[in-house]
Order: C-alpha cells, then sequence, then structure tokens
C-alpha cells in the first residue's frame, strides 16, 4: 500500500490467485443450505416458465384450427397458475438472498474490523487512514449484489439456459445448433478482454482509494485548511483526484458495457438466420416446421439469451469483486507483528518494578531510534524523561507498553519478559495517556469509563475530581452525560487533555504512563491538579515525558534523552549540580518565564 500518500496509487503486495475465491467461499458455506433451497425453488420456477412457448405451439397448431375452445381455456388457466408460482418463488428468493447476502458482507465486514484492532501502530503509521476505511466500507459494499443475487443467479441461469436448449431440441434440432453458433464468438471476446478488464477495475480501486484518503485527510484538518485559505488549493487537489477517478471509471464501465452489445447483435444475427431459414422451410413443408413450431421456437430464442446476458454480467461482476477481494483480503493478511508468543502467558498482578536491558529499536532499519537504552525503576518510583523532539522518548513508553516489537535487548516487569506474557494481561494493568487525547464521540461518561468499563458513576466523578476535570464537566449544559463529538472538537485542548487522564486514572493501573500529560492545561489548573497527582503517584511506579520541565522536578529519576541515547540520569538537584544538557534546558526554560 502507498505509505502516507494520496496521490500514490496502491501497489498490491499480495496478488490474486483462485484460492481468495475459494475464501471467499468459506463465507457463503454456513449459508449453503438456505442457498441450496433457493436454488431448487427458482430452478422449479425456470423449468414452469419453459412451459409456456409449449403451451402456446399446442395451442396454435392444435385447439385454435379445431376451435377447441375448452382445451385453450384450460392451457390459460395452466398459464395463469405457472405465473402465480414463478411470482411466488421469485418473491422468496429475493427475500432469502438479500438476507443472505448482507449476513455474509457483516461477517467479511467483522473480520477486517477485528483484524485492523490487532494490527500495530506501525500498520497505521504506514498508511493514509482513508485508504484504510475505504476497503472496510467501500470495497465490502462493492462485493454485495455479487453475494446476494450473482451467485443464485448464475447457477439459475445456467440450468435454465440446460432446460431451454433441451427444449429447443424437442422443437428442432437443426435450428437449435445455428442458435448455438453464436456462443464460441462471445467466448472468444471475453477471453480478449478479460485481462485489459481486470485492469481496468483494480485502476479504479486505486483511484477510489486516494480519493476517500483525501477526503478524509482534508476532513480532519479542516480547522488548518481555514486558517490557511487553503480552500481553493484543496478544491484543485479534488478536482485532479476526482477526474482520475472519473477516468478510471468511464475506462473500467467501458468494457463492461462492450459485452451487452456484443450479445445483442448475435442474438439478432442467429435470430435473422432462424426465421429466414425457418419460414424458408415452412414454406417448403420441410424439416417438420409448422407455423407454431416457428412461433414456439422464437419465443425460445429470446428466453435462450437473456440467461447468457445474465451469465456475462455475472462475469463482470465477478472481475470487478476480484479488483476489491484482492484489497479485502490483503488487509485480512496483513501479519500482526505485535502479538501474543504461542506460549504467552498471563501477567501476574504487577509489583511494580521495571527494567530495560540493552534495548535497540528502529522504525526503519537504516534509521534507529533506540541505541542501547538501559535502566532499571522500583516500585512507587517515578521517573521522568526529557529531551529534544525526535529523541526518542514516546518511543520508550511504546515500546513498555508492546505497541512495536524490540530490534533486541529486553524489557522486565517484576523479572518477567514482557515478551512472554499475553498482550491484554500486560495492558490492562497499565495506563497510558499518549500525546494524542482522543475523545470518543459519546457522553464525558461514558469517554472516562472508556478504560474501565465495570466502574461506578461514583469513581468516575472521583477520577475527575483527582484530575481537576470536575468542575468544567458540571458546567456543561448535561453534566457528565453531556454528548460530546467525535476527537471532541466542542472541548478545549485542555479539557481534552483532562477527560483523558480521569480516563487513565479510573483503570487504576500499577504502572501509569503520561506522555505530555499536562502540555494543554493552564497553569493554574496544573498547580491544582499536582496535589492530585501527588497522591495518585504515591506507591505507584509512573513515566512521565515532560516538555514542560516544573511538572517533573520532584521526580525520582529524571533521564535527559537524545538521538536514542540516555546522556544524563539523575535527580533534579543532581543533574543541575552536574551541569549538562538538562541544567541547559531547564535554566533556558526558567529565563523564558522570567522574561515573560
Amino acid at each position: 500500500m502507498a505509505r502516507n500518500k494520496y496521490d500514490v496509487d496502491e501497489s498490491l503486495e499480495t496478488q490474486f490467485d483462485v484460492n481468495q475465491l475459494k475464501r471467499l467461499f468459506h463465507y457463503i458455506k454456513p449459508y449453503r443450505n438456505k442457498m441450496i433451497f433457493v436454488i431448487i425453488i427458482m430452478l422449479t420456477a425456470s423449468a414452469l416458465s419453459m412451459l409456456g412457448p409449449k403451451l402456446l405451439m399446442v395451442v396454435m397448431d392444435n385447439y385454435i384450427p379445431n376451435e377447441n375452445i375448452s382445451g385453450i381455456v384450460k392451457m390459460s388457466i395452466l398459464y395463469l397458475i405457472v405465473v402465480l408460482v414463478i411470482v411466488i418463488t421469485l418473491r422468496i428468493k429475493i427475500k432469502c438472498m438479500a438476507q443472505i447476502g448482507q449476513d455474509i458482507i457483516h461477517q467479511i465486514r467483522r473480520d477486517l474490523f477485528v483484524h485492523l484492532q490487532e494490527l500495530p501502530f506501525s500498520y497505521y503509521d504506514d498508511r493514509p487512514h482513508g485508504k484504510i476505511q475505504v476497503r472496510v466500507v467501500n470495497y465490502v459494499n462493492n462485493i454485495s449484489d455479487l453475494l446476494s443475487n450473482g451467485i443464485i443467479n448464475t447457477i439459475t441461469d445456467l440450468f435454465s439456459l440446460v432446460f431451454i436448449i433441451i427444449f429447443m431440441l424437442t422443437i428442432n434440432v437443426k435450428l437449435t445448433l445455428i442458435c448455438l453458433c453464436g456462443i464460441p464468438v462471445m467466448v472468444a471476446f471475453l477471453i480478449t478482454i478479460k485481462k485489459k478488464q481486470r485492469s481496468a477495475w483494480q485502476k479504479l480501486s486505486n483511484k477510489s482509494s486516494n480519493l476517500n484518503a483525501y477526503i478524509a485527510e482534508s476532513m480532519n484538518g479542516i480547522r488548518v485548511t481555514q486558517s490557511f485559505v487553503r480552500e481553493e488549493t484543496n478544491s484543485n487537489i479534488f478536482n485532479t483526484l476526482s477526474d482520475n477517478y472519473r477516468s478510471a471509471w468511464m475506462e473500467a464501465v467501458h468494457y463492461n458495457f462492450m459485452l451487452s452489445p456484443l450479445v445483442d447483435n448475435i442474438s439478432a444475427i442467429t435470430t435473422s438466420i432462424i426465421y429466414v431459414l425457418g419460414i424458408s422451410w415452412l414454406v417448403g413443408g420441410v424439416n417438420g416446421v409448422t407455423i407454431g413450431t416457428l412461433v414456439a421456437f422464437a419465443s425460445y430464442i429470446s428466453r435462450f439469451w437473456a440467461p447468457i446476458t445474465n451469465m456475462a454480467s455475472f462475469y463482470n461482476s465477478l472481475l470487478t469483486a476480484i479488483s476489491y477481494l484482492e484489497r479485502i483480503f490483503e488487509t485480512i493478511d496483513e501479519p500482526v507483528d505485535v502479538k501474543d508468543a504461542p506460549d504467552a502467558i498471563t501477567m501476574p498482578p504487577i509489583y511494580g518494578d521495571v527494567e530495560f536491558k540493552n534495548v535497540y529499536f528502529s522504525y526503519e532499519k537504516e534509521n534507529p531510534i533506540l541505541r542501547n537504552v538501559s535502566f532499571k525503576i522500583n516500585k512507587g518510583e517515578s521517573y521522568a524523561i526529557v529531551g529534544p523532539t525526535g529523541a526518542g522518548k514516546t518511543t520508550i513508553i511504546n515500546l513498555l507498553s508492546r505497541f512495536y516489537n524490540l530490534d533486541s535487548g529486553q524489557i522486565l516487569i517484576d523479572g518477567i519478559d514482557i515478551n512472554t506474557v499475553t498482550i491484554k494481561s500486560l495492558r490492562s494493568q497499565m495506563g497510558v495517556m499518549l500525546q494524542d487525547s482522543f475523545i470518543f464521540s459519546g457522553t464525558i461518561m461514558d469517554n472516562i469509563r472508556y478504560g474501565n468499563m465495570i466502574a461506578t458513576d461514583e469513581e468516575v466523578i472521583e477520577a475527575a475530581k483527582t484530575v481537576c476535570a470536575h468542575d468544567f464537566i458540571m458546567q456543561m449544559e448535561n453534566g457528565y452525560l453531556t454528548e460530546v463529538n467525535e476527537r471532541g472538537n466542542r472541548l478545549s485542548a485542555g479539557q481534552r487533555q483532562l477527560i483523558s487522564f480521569a480516563r487513565a486514572l479510573l483503570a487504576n493501573p500499577k504502572i501509569l504512563i503520561l506522555d505530555e500529560a499536562t502540555s494543554s492545561i493552564d497553569t493554574e489548573t496544573e498547580i491544582a491538579l499536582q496535589e492530585g497527582l501527588n497522591r495518585l503517584l504515591k506507591n505507584r511506579t509512573s513515566f512521565i515525558i515532560a516538555h514542560r520541565l516544573s511538572t517533573i522536578k520532584n521526580s525520582t529519576c529524571i533521564m535527559y534523552v537524545d538521538k536514542g541515547e540516555i546522556i544524563e540520569k539523575g535527580s533534579h538537584d543532581e543533574l543541575i549540580r552536574y551541569g549538562g544538557e538538562y541544567k541547559e534546558l531547564y535554566m533556558s526554560q526558567y529565563k523564558f518565564l522570567l522574561n515573560n
């Protein structure tokens, strides 16, 4: 997949093969009994529909010449019953297949979503989120019709074609053979355009993915767009992507639309030949052709090409669906790099000792982020991590939570290598507040309870009070039941951080990780918050990343990290006395505060 680019086409990392179609039928398998039932009733209806021309032939050749009114009435009633049966079976088929199709779509989409939740951060770091979203929604929707109608219709049409040919052969063998002459022409045409047709639909899926990626990015960044008056420029980019999609669409449907005129032309030609020969044989009295025979056969000709046209449309739909199935199964097959070892154990209740031993890590192998990082923290101690942007501070705590795999080294909690325990049992005992204070759509109460779904309302409120969020929450129209939209746009940055803070605390973690937890909080709130923090951090192992050094002066130990290495380590007073990078950073902030 294109790496973080909305204007670069995705390249398939796993090419389609026939086994992926087998995987699709794996989703269909649980519904095979229902589908067999639908096929049976549709075949029954198809067989009954073949009686129409036969009944008409009998009426025209026998009952009308003999003025048999009673026979004509009986045939009319019989034909009416046949039509009613066909209508009822069609209704049953539509209802059943709609339900089956949507159930299958739901299962595919569920498998996609579940797998996406298991994929590591690195997967999302490398991909535009719009290109991921389009696979879960659009691509799955695009195979809906194939599952709901295409498969059943094709099977039914195939048997209908057999029935039609049998009935045609019973009427006149020579006329039937003339009718069949057009099929090899159509098959040769399909083989000729198959490769170009599939390539065109793959190109269309790329352009659709690019367009969705840009729309998602634009919506997320709408405030920045309007702040920098980028509306016109962004509209031009959108128009370019939309034009590319439109061109790809026209190319793809061009091949699809070529098939229907071909079938119509072949049908018209063969029908014309049959009429010419049939009339000449009728006049000459050869080959047993009668008026009733010719009328019945003409009726079967139109029925003969209808299922062929439908099967050709199914072929088009199948090629279209293949271009989407490739993307869907590629996502489902994306390896989960950060996962439980086969023999992983449940993490025992955490005591709080943490040790990094010779840890090396890189997002890209040629660009190491952490180099030989080693330190040990005992239960109840708080370690602050400071340093310049891009030094590796956040990476250290991400590794502790096992969001990424180490290149080498070990991370131990209470002497247990975290790679040997289940991820769920590890993370459930840790509270993490990342730099991005993400707020979900829903109530404030739900957002705080997100990390501990069994917490009572009283516990939620107590956590909010601890982080000084209670007062501003109660000032909102519905207090804790106030609805907030996605990303919490109704809230200020500081309010979002306080809610995220309460969420982390409510989980009652044994290890607490705070990544710039107070960066958007005003100084007055921070002072009030500090008392609650001190109470919370007591006897709890904690890691704190902060650029505002006033918040970490009381930490047990402060580590200055630069270029992936621990340059300095010690308490605030020790590092000030040492006179190194930390002191320089602290004094620069102190002077800035004095000047302002």
